[in-house]
C-alpha cells in the first residue's frame, strides 16, 4: 500500500511491476469503494471460502513488495549504501507504514477505545520489515524457498492441529476455518478486544494470518531474483508461467483440505493467489513494449500511462482513497444520511439498474483519486518513505 545473452536494464523489468501495481491499486479502489451489495460480484470479497478477483488485489500487492526488494536493495548496494544504512531504512520505512496504517484505519475520528491496530498497510510494513531485512542479511532462493515451504506448512499444522481454547479440535470438535472458532480469530480476541477488531470476533490482518503473508512476499522475491537473472527475457517469462501455473494448481488441490480462504490467508489461498500473481506480471512483461521503458511517462503507449499514475505514486493514492471514503461516511447528509449514503442514492436515482449504479459510483470515485495523483504525477512530485 515496481535480449538473447544480456539481461534488459533494470528500468526495462521495472516498468512491468509499476503498471501491475498501478493496476492493483485501481482495483483496489474500485473493490474497497464498489457502490454498496448491488457491485458486480467480481468487484466484491468471497463471503467466507472461495476466491473472487477481488480476492487477488492485496496480495498481489504484497508479492510486487516482494518483487520490488531484490531491485532496490541490490541497486542501493551497487551504489555503495552499507548494509547498516539498508537496516536503518528498512526499519523506518516499516514504522512510518505502520503508523499510516494507524491513521488511515481511525481517520477522522480516533478513538481510543475503538484504535484499530491491525490493518492493510501494517501487514505490507511487518511483511517488508521481516524479507527486506532478510534479504539484506543474504536471503536468497533456498532462503526463500525454505521461508515459503515453511510458513504454508506451519500455518497449515496449526490451523488443523492445534485445539483452539474454549472450543476444542478443528474438524472433530468444531468445523474446520469456523469464522469465530478458529485458532487465528481466537488469538487477536486474546491481542485485543473486540472493539479493536475490524470484524469484533476476527481481522483480516491479524497477528497469526500475517506468518502466511509473509509467504506471499516471499514469492515475490522469488520472482524479483527470476527477473534479475540473465536468462533471455522470453525465457524468464516462460519461467513465471510455469511457476504461476503450478501453484495455481497446487492451491486449488490444497484447496480440498485446506480451503481457500482470503480472510484467514489459508496456505492454498497463497499459492492459488501467488500464482494468479507470477501469471499477471508474466503477462505484463509480454505485453510491455520494452522500448519504452526510458521513456517519459507521457510518451509511452496510451494504455500505461493511467496505470503509471497510481504505479509510481502508490502510496499517495491508497492513502487518499481511504481518508476520502472515511471522510464521505463521516459527514452528515441529512435525514440521518451521510454524504457518502446521499451520493450513492443519488446515483441509484439517476441510473435504473442498480449494478450499473453501483459501477457508476465506484468509477468516479476512482476518478476522483486518480486526478490528484496524475497532478502530483506531472509535477514530479512522489510520496516516498
Amino acid at each position: 500500500m515496481q535480449t538473447p545473452a544480456v539481461a534488459p536494464r533494470p528500468t526495462q523489468r521495472l516498468v512491468a511491476i509499476d503498471l501491475l501495481r498501478g493496476l492493483t491499486v485501481a482495483l483496489m479502489i474500485l473493490a474497497n469503494n464498489n457502490g454498496g451489495p448491488a457491485a458486480f460480484w467480481f468487484l466484491q470479497h468471497a463471503a467466507w471460502n472461495g476466491f473472487t478477483p477481488t480476492d487477488l488485489v492485496f496480495p498481489t500487492f504484497l508479492f510486487l513488495v516482494g518483487v520490488a526488494i531484490p531491485y532496490s536493495t541490490d541497486g542501493r548496494l551497487a551504489r555503495g549504501d552499507g548494509r547498516g544504512t539498508l537496516l536503518r531504512h528498512i526499519v523506518s520505512r516499516s514504522a512510518i507504514l505502520f503508523l499510516f496504517g494507524i491513521v488511515v484505519n481511525n481517520f477522522p475520528l480516533f478513538h481510543l477505545d475503538t484504535l484499530r491496530v491491525y490493518g492493510v498497510l501494517q501487514r505490507i510494513a511487518a511483511c517488508y520489515l521481516v524479507l527486506a531485512t532478510a534479504y539484506v542479511c543474504g536471503l536468497r532462493w533456498r532462503g526463500a524457498l525454505a521461508l515459503v515451504a515453511g510458513t504454508l506448512v506451519g500455518y497449515w499444522l496449526l490451523m488443523r492441529f492445534v485445539p483452539v481454547p474454549g472450543y476444542g479440535l478443528p474438524v472433530r470438535d468444531v468445523p474446520l476455518l469456523d469464522p469465530v472458532r478458529n485458532l487465528a480469530a481466537w488469538i487477536d480476541r486474546q491481542v485485543f478486544s473486540a472493539p479493536h477488531l475490524f470484524e469484533r470476533t476476527r481481522d483480516p490482518e491479524g497477528l497469526l494470518s500475517t506468518l502466511p503473508a509473509l509467504a506471499t512476499t516471499a514469492l515475490g522475491v522469488l520472482a524479483g531474483l527470476w527477473l534479475r537473472g540473465t536468462a533471455p527475457l522470453h525465457a524468464r517469462i516462460r519461467g513465471l508461467v510455469f511457476a504461476g501455473a503450478a501453484c495455481v494448481l497446487l492451491g486449488a488441490l490444497w484447496n480440498f483440505g485446506f480451503p481457500i480462504n482470503k480472510r484467514l490467508w489459508t496456505s492454498s489461498f497463497v499459492l492459488f493467489a501467488g500464482g494468479w500473481s507470477l501469471l499477471l506480471l508474466a503477462a505484463m512483461l509480454r505485453f510491455t513494449d520494452a522500448r519504452s521503458a526510458a521513456l517519459d511517462a507521457g510518451k509511452r503507449p496510451l494504455w500505461q500511462r493511467p496505470l503509471l499514475v497510481f504505479g509510481t505514486n502508490t502510496i499517495f493514492a491508497y492513502m487518499l482513497s481511504e481518508l476520502l471514503a472515511a471522510l464521505l461516511w463521516t459527514i452528515p447528509a441529512g435525514g440521518g444520511l451521510s454524504l457518502q449514503q446521499a451520493i450513492a442514492n443519488a446515483f441509484d436515482r439517476g441510473i435504473p439498474y442498480p449494478t450499473a449504479a453501483a459501477t457508476a459510483y465506484s468509477l468516479v470515485f476512482l476518478a476522483v483519486c486518480w486526478l490528484p495523483t496524475w497532478l502530483l504525477c506531472r509535477r514530479r512530485i512522489f510520496l516516498k518513505i
